[in-house]
C-alpha cells in the first residue's frame, strides 16, 4: 500500500508541474507573439504596402483589445470556471494566429490581430487562480516564482525569435512563420490543459458590459486619431475624435461609481482612487510601458527604414536591451529590492534616462549609412533601468490597495499596463514615421531623415521618462521604501 500511494503522489505532483508548465507556455506565448510582431511589422509592411501607420496597427490592433478586455476576461473566468476560459482562449489564440499567418492584406491581418488580442485576455487572467489551486506551501512559492524568469526568457528571445524565424525562410513562409510557431505551442498547452484544476469564486462578480463597452469606445477613441492623425493631416475629426475618447472615459468613471453605489460590481473599484497613491501608479505605469513599447518600435524602423537593413539585424539590435533587462530584473528581486525596497525604481528611471540620453548622443555622432555600433552599449544602460524599474513597482502600486481590492487593482494595473504600450506604439511610432516621411518628401535620403526621427522620438521618450519618475514619487515611493526597511 504505502509503494500504490507513494505512486499516486508521484503521478500527481508530475501532473500538477506539467499543467505548470502548459500555464507559463501560454504566458510566454502571449509576450512572444507581441515582441516578435513588433520586429517583422516592417517586413510585413514590405509585403502588403498600404500606409506607413499599417505598421503601428500591427502592434496596438493586438495590445488594445488585450488591455481593455483583461478584467472582463479574468471575471468570465470567476464565473464560468478558469479551465473552461483558459482552454478556450488558447484555442481562439492559436486559430487567430493561423489565419495570421494566411492573411493576403493589412486589414485581414489587422482584423486577426485584434482577435488573438482578446484571446489574450481570456488565457493571462486566469493563470495565477489555476497555479492557486494546483500549489500551496513551499510549492506555490516555487511554482509563482517561476513566472519571472520565464517571462525575461521570452522577452529576450522574442525579437530574436522573430528575426531569425523571417530571415530563414523556413519553406517560403518568411514572416508568417513567426505567427505560426504559435500553433504547436498552443497544441502543447492544450494537450496538457486536461490535468488543470478547474476553479472559480464562490462569489463571482457579474461582468459590466456596459463598462466594457464605454472603455472599449473611449480607449479606441484616443487610439486610433493618434496613429491615422498623421496619414490624415491631423484634420478637425482626429481632435473630435480625441476629445470624445476623454469624455467617454469621464462617463465610465461616472458609471462605475453609480454601479458601485447601486451594490453592484463595477469594472474598476472606485474606492482605489480615495488617495493619489493608486492613480499616480496607473500613470507611473502608462507612461513608462509607452516609452518601453514605443521604442522598440522606433528603433526597429530606423535600423530597417533607415539603414535598409535586414529583419535578423533588427532582431539582435533589440537583444543587449532585452538581456539587460533580464538580467536587472533577476538582480533587483533577488538583492536590491529586499534591502533598498521602491527606491530601486528611481535607480531604474535613472539608468534608462542616461540610457536615451546616450542613445540620442550615439545617433548624433552616427554616419546616415552605417551601424551605429555603440548603441548597443546605450540600449544595455536602458534595459537594465527597465528591469530595475519593474520588479518593485507592482509590488509598490498595490501596497496601498486594501485586500478586497487586490484583485480589481492588479487587472486595473496590467491593462493599464498594455494600453501604455499601445499608446506609446500609436505616440512615439507617429513621432517617428511623420519626421522620417517628411524628410523622405523633402529629398533627404532615407538614412539621414531616420536619424532625424529617432533623435527626435528619443526626445520625446527622455521626458516621458522625466515626468515618469514625477509620478513615481507621488506613489509614496520614500514611505514604501520605509516599510520594505521596517521588514
Amino acid at each position: 500500500m504505502p509503494v500504490l500511494e507513494d505512486a499516486v503522489a508521484t503521478t500527481a505532483y508530475r501532473r500538477r508541474w506539467a499543467a505548470l508548465l502548459a500555464l507559463l507556455v501560454a504566458e510566454a506565448m502571449n509576450l512572444l507573439d507581441a515582441t516578435i510582431t513588433t520586429v517583422v511589422a516592417p517586413v510585413i509592411h514590405g509585403d502588403f504596402g498600404g500606409a506607413e501607420s499599417d505598421i503601428q496597427w500591427f502592434s496596438a490592433a493586438y495590445t488594445l483589445p488585450f488591455a481593455v478586455l483583461l478584467v472582463p476576461g479574468g471575471r468570465l473566468g470567476d464565473l464560468v470556471g478558469r479551465k473552461r476560459v483558459f482552454a478556450a482562449g488558447v484555442a481562439l489564440f492559436a486559430l487567430a494566429s493561423a489565419i495570421c499567418a494566411c492573411a493576403t492584406g493589412p486589414g485581414t491581418l489587422i482584423t486577426t490581430r485584434a482577435v488573438q488580442g482578446a484571446a489574450a485576455a481570456l488565457i493571462i487572467p486566469q493563470t495565477i487562480g489555476l497555479i492557486r489551486t494546483m500549489f500551496e506551501g513551499d510549492e506555490l512559492a516555487k511554482a509563482m516564482g517561476s513566472i519571472g524568469p520565464v517571462m525575461g526568457l521570452a522577452a529576450v528571445c522574442g525579437p530574436v525569435l522573430g528575426a531569425v524565424l523571417t530571415r530563414v525562410d523556413l519553406f517560403g513562409l518568411s514572416w508568417r512563420a513567426a505567427f505560426l510557431v504559435n500553433v504547436p505551442l498552443a497544441a502543447v498547452v492544450l494537450a496538457v490543459a486536461p490535468a488543470l484544476r478547474e476553479s472559480r469564486s464562490p462569489h463571482p462578480p457579474r461582468i459590466d458590459l456596459p463598462g466594457t463597452g464605454l472603455a472599449v469606445l473611449g480607449t479606441g477613441l484616443i487610439v486610433y486619431p493618434l496613429i491615422q492623425g498623421d496619414a490624415a493631416g491631423w484634420p478637425a475629426w482626429v481632435w473630435i475624435a480625441l476629445a470624445a475618447g476623454v469624455v467617454v472615459l469621464a462617463v465610465l468613471g461616472w458609471h462605475q461609481r453609480h454601479r458601485a453605489r447601486r451594490g453592484r460590481s463595477p469594472l474598476i473599484e472606485p474606492s482605489l482612487f480615495r488617495d493619489r497613491a493608486f492613480p499616480a501608479a496607473l500613470a507611473t505605469s502608462t507612461l513608462f510601458f509607452s516609452v518601453m513599447n514605443g521604442l522598440m518600435v522606433a528603433i526597429v524602423l530606423q535600423v530597417q527604414l533607415g539603414l535598409g537593413s535586414d529583419v535578423l539585424t533588427a532582431g539582435l539590435t533589440l537583444l543587449p536591451w532585452s538581456a539587460a533587462m533580464a538580467l536587472a530584473s533577476w538582480y533587483a528581486g533577488a538583492r536590491l529590492v529586499p534591502r533598498h525596497g521602491a527606491k530601486i525604481m528611481l535607480v531604474g528611471l535613472a539608468a534608462l534616462f542616461a540610457g536615451l540620453v546616450c542613445a540620442v548622443a550615439v545617433y548624433r555622432a552616427a554616419p546616415a549609412d552605417g551601424y551605429p555600433w555603440p548603441l548597443l552599449a546605450a540600449l544595455s544602460l536602458s534595459g537594465a533601468g527597465n528591469g530595475l524599474f519593474t520588479v518593485p513597482f507592482f509590488t509598490t502600486a498595490l501596497s496601498r490597495v486594501r485586500a478586497h481590492e487586490t484583485g480589481s487593482a492588479a487587472g486595473l494595473l496590467n491593462a493599464v499596463q498594455q494600453f501604455g504600450g499601445t499608446l506609446g506604439v500609436a505616440v512615439l511610432g507617429t513621432a517617428f514615421l511623420h519626421r522620417f516621411t517628411a524628410d523622405v518628401r523633402s529629398h533627404v535620403d532615407a538614412g539621414s531623415a531616420a536619424l532625424g526621427a529617432i533623435q527626435l522620438t528619443l526626445w520625446i521618450a527622455v521626458a516621458l521618462v522625466a515626468v515618469t519618475a514625477v509620478t513615481t514619487v507621488l506613489m509614496g515611493v520614500r514611505e514604501s521604501s520605509a516599510q520594505s526597511a521596517g521588514h
